[in-house]
């Protein structure tokens, strides 16, 4: 798989405003595993919001041991089972946590990894740091 760093873009300020809500309200979650700057592409396959089937390439940011979050043009149900499908072919389920934006037709969701078995914690193919419970 061929991850890359993430890029910074300029963010409208409707989305800065969704930023900063996010961070008020996560505040005192403890983070269970650190996030990690990179865009992986991936597969995503389910139901939309209209309970259509659907399969399709979106994009992975700010990946962890635990999930990501995922872009496409595709409006999700949160709660959602999803398959996630890496570029060496595994296959993981994900719930749609959270919406976390849209912007110009592009959904973005944060998921998380339905089983924590070892498939699911070499996903992304990288390693990441130990978490403070760790």
């Amino acid at each position: 798989m061929s991850l890359k760093p993430l890029e910074p873009r300029t963010q409208s300020p409707l989305m800065n405003q969704i930023a900063s809500a996010g961070i008020n309200r996560n505040r005192t979650a403890k983070r269970r595993s650190t996030r990690m700057a990179l865009v992986a592409t991936i597969g995503l396959s389910g139901k939309d919001r209209q309970k259509c089937s659907f399969t399709m390439p979106a994009r992975a940011t700010n990946l962890n041991r635990y999930g990501a979050a995922v872009q496409l043009n595709r409006e999700l149900l949160v709660g959602s089972i999803v398959l996630v499908r890496n570029n060496r072919g595994t296959q993981v389920s994900a719930r749609i946590v959270t919406q976390l934006a849209t912007f110009k037709g592009v959904s973005s969701y944060a998921i998380e990894f339905v089983n924590q078995d070892d498939q699911s914690n070499n996903f992304w193919g990288i390693t990441f740091p130990p978490s403070n419970s760790e």
